[in-house]
């Protein structure tokens, strides 16, 4: 199985990229792991209605072309459905079973993802009703991807 973090904006802290490579490194057995970064539109801190939707409009449009046809796609989003990691390995085990090897999970910007997005995805996710830190939520996305591979092989999570 292929697993692609579509990811708006670039990690500068190592520890989360230390975090995120060894998960990476552990997920090596399971699935391919690409993460792909895309680049954060400039604005202003305080920004109208219409120049957010103006910088999620660009950042969308940028996501869906680092998209393949033939892709799956789980957007993270506040408003998506809550699954368990056990529901999480469910899920990617039915995909992988009924031929949908290509996996990609975005995650948007801090003002969120645009409507074209949200239409393209094929389930949204969310990882409690709180915000987190984009840069966060890849870390613990990334671990819980592996989490899953672990849980639909039956075998022991070592921490």
């Amino acid at each position: 199985m292929h697993i692609q973090i579509i990811a708006v904006g670039k990690l500068k802290e190592k520890y989360f990229t230390d975090g995120i490579a060894e998960y990476a490194k552990r997920l090596t057995p399971y699935a391919k792991l690409t993460i792909t970064e895309i680049a954060e539109e400039k604005a202003p801190e305080r920004m109208s209605e219409a120049e957010e939707q103006q910088v999620k409009q660009k950042e969308g449009d940028r996501i869906l072309a680092a998209l393949r046809p033939d892709t799956y796609v789980i957007a993270m989003a506040i408003g998506g459905q809550m699954w368990t990691s056990e529901e999480l390995a469910g899920q990617l085990e039915r995909l992988g079973t009924y031929g949908r090897s290509h996996v990609a999970f975005l995650i948007g910007g801090s003002i969120g993802m645009s409507d074209d997005v949200l239409k393209r995805a094929d389930a949204l996710l969310s990882f409690g009703r709180i915000t987190y830190p984009h840069q966060l939520i890849r870390l613990v996305l990334v671990e819980q991807v592996y989490r899953a591979f672990k849980i639909m092989r039956g075998e022991p999570y070592h921490k």
